[in-house]
């Protein structure tokens, strides 16, 4: 992996640690209540009649992608956060110096790369953590520094465009999710979360070091692969109710699914049965434009036979979601997801 150069202090310091499990230190840190807790979560976000995933995912169900081939086991206690390059002057935070940040809670959905049309690398949490604008802030961020190169304790490196760390949207050094400590497997004590992008630039987990640098000057670890420098999460969609192959037996039933556009929110969901008019779909409550949004359909089984569902989002742009088929590389699969299934 890249970036163990920026990190050989860290690294050297915690490494003979690294084989030794830290769940005796996460189970007693104390996650710190948010000065401004997020909005409470209406019941009317999950739509009824059908089985779909629960708006907030479980912890134990996260989607989980790996880059290293054992999971970091770094205490609260060595960790340190290194912020340097183009700004006035470096900082190392310790993490009882990041008392003096307000504590916030903040609902994203995160959503990974290679996750194909239909696929399940995607989930959403409560995160608890700081505002990485805050802790920019301190150090004085030049002008020009348009990217932050963050790192792993296991040298995994990530470019992250600066604006989207300072926007407003509530970027975070995440210490918790779901209201306890990271899962260790989850990056435990802290890792980035970054409404909008794509996790491979976004979402360094077991973060040390972010240096302030450009995007002319500096390749993270999967844009050195080929893959794109930035990558805002594409308009998508998915299909969970029914599943591929499933048997629907003749009468009413619901269908219904996830849509997804972090950063511009959906405004719609639109369903086409074979190749039918495409029709509105209904939609759970929207609670952010940084979370997924649960749609459901209802529709008469009438023929028997085998039959199809197709289904597109529309974002608050007013962007209808591409037909066009793409694969994951350079920066995200799109293309309508589509479901086979037989009346009986």
């Amino acid at each position: 992996l890249l970036g163990l150069g920026v990190v050989s202090g860290v690294v050297g310091s915690v490494g003979t640690r690294l084989a030794h499990s830290v769940a005796g230190d996460r189970s007693k840190l104390a996650l710190p209540q948010p000065r401004v807790p997020a909005p409470s979560i209406p019941t009317d976000v999950q739509p009824k009649g059908v089985a779909l995933p629960s708006f907030i995912t479980p912890s134990a169900d996260f989607y989980r992608v790996d880059t290293a081939l054992s999971v970091p086991q770094l205490s609260h206690g060595d960790w340190r956060l290194r912020i340097h390059g183009m700004v006035d002057h470096d900082i190392t935070y310790s993490f009882d110096d990041l008392n003096r940040f307000d504590v916030v809670e903040t609902v994203a959905t995160l959503t990974c790369v290679s996750n194909p049309v239909g696929g399940d690398l995607i989930s959403t949490g409560i995160w608890t953590g700081y505002r990485l604008a805050d802790l920019l802030k301190t150090a004085g961020v030049h002008p020009d520094a348009d990217m932050v190169l963050s790192t792993s304790v296991d040298g995994f490196t990530a470019g992250t465009p600066t604006e989207a760390l300072t926007d407003g949207r509530d970027a975070l050094l995440a210490i918790g999710l779901n209201g306890q400590p990271l899962p260790i497997e989850h990056g435990y004590p802290a890792r980035l979360v970054v409404p909008g992008l794509y996790g491979y630039v976004s979402a360094t987990k077991w973060v040390v070091d972010l240096e302030l640098t450009r995007f002319d000057r500096a390749k993270a670890y999967w844009t050195r692969l080929g893959w794109a420098p930035r990558a805002p999460i594409k308009t998508e969609s998915r299909i969970d109710v029914p599943k591929g192959g499933q048997r629907v037996v003749r009468g009413p039933v619901v269908f219904g699914g996830v849509a997804w556009a972090q950063n511009r929110g959906v405004r719609a969901v639109q369903v086409r049965i074979g190749d039918a008019d495409w029709q509105p779909a209904a939609l759970g409550a929207s609670y952010s434009n940084q979370t997924w949004r649960l749609w459901s359909f209802p529709w008469q089984a009438e023929s028997p036979g085998t039959q199809t569902i197709t289904v597109r989002a529309i974002d608050n742009t007013g962007a209808v979601q591409t037909a066009e088929e793409a694969a994951s590389v350079p920066d995200g699969a799109t293309g309508w997801h589509t479901v086979e299934f037989t009346v009986t």
